[in-house]
Parts: structure tokens; sequence; C-alpha cells
């Protein structure tokens, strides 16, 4: 085994098991890096949690208070700033510095980074919703981080051009985030993707629409609820599952119930990952019409499973989403359009073969997790190599 020669420190708000998009991806990279070390700080959000432990190729330690995950993020700036000072006696300095997210995360890396002025800091932004219109205390945080930092991995062009706006100090890299490409190669004859289409009384002729997202506003799955009901009055065999949960279910319920579709859209909760790349191949096509977008991990899930997408041009969607070549393009918060997009899809079945082949060709070579993370790896070395720099420096003038 080679030797790991490159140590990296990263704060994260939350890990494993407290696991989002953003955490789903650090771990793809991590666990494909083999010969870069990793020391993750996070918050201690559930008491039965270990405070230290190794989860693949990142050992994690865990602080906060025992019985308030409230107090455990509001302080964890602090406290994950300490454990960081702690650990680094015991094991070492670091070659660099990796703050997920602009966070409570990011509190700790920037306090780190004001007392190891030499430790290049890496910010990873993923950030999905419209950030111009966050508060301006949460705007201002991150502002600080940014400033701080020496580079800026953004997933999309969307984020590079937020995070050049704020600060023109760092040096930002596009790198997005990817697929598993063994783990989303299925197909419709798939034994449990017929399960899945018989459990939910779906009949080989029906055409599917699937979303799988969380039932908020910036998904704009209200809006494709009365679209779905308009494109059903001209096509009958329609369907729509909905995975996942959210503050609008109740609301997004009633709208069902009014429309006379609730035989028709089948809400199914929330799904464990493992699970996600099964559904996607139960469906024809993928849909979310989305109001803002940091990327969309979940189109690309989709069109490497080989189903199209239905998509709004948002956020970091525009990168890898071209109208009627890798994917349909709706306007967003248009019921009407949407309609006629799911219409087009569903009655073109040339289209429908001819954007999936595009599609999965464009995951394969641009969003290969084993792609992506040898650009990561690229980072860490350069990191090492510029903390040396300084060092070299330093000790000449002396």
């Amino acid at each position: 085994m080679a030797q790991k020669s490159t140590k990296i420190l990263i704060f994260s708000t939350a890990y494993l098991p407290h696991i989002g998009g953003a955490e789903f991806a650090l771990r793809d990279i991590t666990d494909r890096i083999k010969n870069v070390s990793f020391d993750l700080i996070t918050a201690k959000l559930d008491k039965n949690l270990p405070i230290q432990e190794i989860i693949g190729s990142v050992r994690i330690f865990r602080v906060g208070f025992i019985y308030s995950a409230f107090f455990t993020k509001l302080f964890f700036p602090i406290s994950g700033f300490l454990k960081a000072l702690k650990i680094k006696k015991q094991y070492g300095q670091y070659d660099g510095i990796l703050s997920l997210q602009a966070s409570q995360g990011g509190g700790s890396a920037w306090l780190y980074k004001i007392f190891n002025k030499k430790i290049p800091l890496v910010l990873n932004i993923q950030e999905g919703k419209e950030l111009e219109k966050q508060g301006f205390l949460i705007n201002a945080l991150r502002g600080l981080i940014i400033k701080k930092s020496d580079y800026v991995v953004a997933i999309s062009n969307y984020l590079k051009k937020y995070v050049r706006n704020v600060s023109a100090k760092p040096e930002i890299l596009v790198i997005p985030n990817g697929v598993d490409l063994k783990k989303f190669s299925l197909n419709k004859n798939d034994r449990k993707t017929k399960e899945i289409r018989k459990n939910l009384n779906i009949s080989e002729t029906d055409f599917v629409l699937i979303s799988v997202s969380r039932l908020v506003k910036k998904n704009g799955i209200k809006d494709l609820i009365k679209a779905f009901s308009e494109a059903k009055k001209e096509i009958a065999n329609l369907k729509l599952i909905l995975a996942g949960e959210g503050d609008m279910e109740a609301e997004l319920k009633k709208d069902v119930s009014k429309f006379g579709i609730s035989e028709d859209v089948k809400f199914i909760g929330s799904i464990d990952h493992e699970n996600v790349p099964f559904y996607l191949a139960s469906a024809d096509v993928y849909i979310r019409p989305s109001l803002s977008e940091g990327l969309g991990t979940a189109f690309l899930e989709a069109m490497a499973v080989g189903i199209p997408v239905i998509a709004t041009p948002v956020g970091g969607i525009a990168d890898f989403l071209k109208d009627k070549e890798t994917g349909i393009l709706c306007k967003p918060g248009d019921y009407q359009d949407i309609s006629d997009k799911i219409k087009l899809i569903a009655r073109d079945e040339k289209l429908l073969k001819e954007i999936s082949l595009k599609a999965r060709d464009l995951v394969e070579k641009d969003y290969n997790w084993e792609r992506i993370a040898e650009k990561y790896e690229q980072l860490f070395e350069l990191l090492k190599n510029k903390k040396e720099q300084k060092e070299s420096t330093q000790t000449n003038h002396v």
C-alpha cells in the first residue's frame, strides 16, 4: 500500500450518518483517493454516536453538547476550531484544510485558517438555494469564509459566478459532483424495477414520470402536479411517482385530490439511496421543474440510468442539460409549458431514445466519480506543494 504523504483536515457541520447530497459527495471522493489521509471534524448531533471513529478513508472526530443538537451546531465554529488545535498537537500539522460548505463547519475552518496562515484553505460550495435571496447575516458569514479561502471548488458555473461576485481573491475550480456509473447502470428488465412497478400498481403500458426530491417550494413540485394533471387530460396512461418528504407534502396531496389524480400520483416517501437506481429505472422520464439548483445530482443519476430528464434552466442545470440534446428544458413556474414538455416526450419515442443515449454518454464523459476524484487528488497535492513553498520561503528569510 502506498504511503499516505498528504494530510487534509476537513470541517463539515454534518457527516455520516447524518448525510445529504454534499456529504454523499465527500464520501464518494474520499473513498476513491488512496494516497491522502483525511481527518474530519463534525458536529455530534446524536448523543449515541462515538466521539471518534474511522469510516472508509476518513478518521472522524465529533464535538458538541451531549443533549442539545441546536447548541452543538450553534457553537460548532468554536468547538470545531478548538478540536482542530487539539488533534493538530496529537497528529501533527496538515497540508491543507477543506471546508464542506460555508456553514458552521466553514466557521471552524475560517478560525483555523486565521491561526494557521500558511495552510491553504479550500471551500467546497454546493448550495442549491438562491443564494442572493438568503438573509443578510447568512450571506455576510459566507462572504467571510469565501474571502479567507485560497481556493473554492464550485460544483457548477452558477456557483462559480456567485463566488466571484463575492470576492476576486480565491482561485475558483469548477468540479461537479459525479455519479457511480456501476451503481446507476440498470434497465427496465431488472427484476427489482419490475417489482416496483407492480407494487405501485403501474402497468407495462403506463408512461411513468418520477421525481426524487424533497417536497419543498424550490423543487417546483406544486407546478409539476398541476402540469401533470393538464397532460393527463390528453395522455390517459400517465403516472407520476414522487419520492421524498418535505414541508409541502400535505399541501401537495390536497392538490392531487383536488385535481382528481389520486390514483395516478404515487407519494412513496423517502427511499434509501441504495434503492434510487431501481426506482429511476422503473420510470420513463425524470422530471423536476426546480426554481433553483446548485447542480442537480439527481438529474445526472437519472441520465446515467438511461432515462431522459425534463428540467428548468436554473443554477447548475445549464452546465449539462441542452434542450432536445441531453434533456428537455421547461420554463420555471410555468405549469402549462411543463405540461407541454411532458406531452412532447411521451409522444415522441425517437426523441426519448436519442436524448437518453446522449445524456448517458455525457455522464460517462464528464460526471464519472473516478475522474472527479482524480481532480481532487491533484488539488490536494497542489495544497501540499503550496504549503511547502511557504515554509521554504519563511526558512530562507530566517
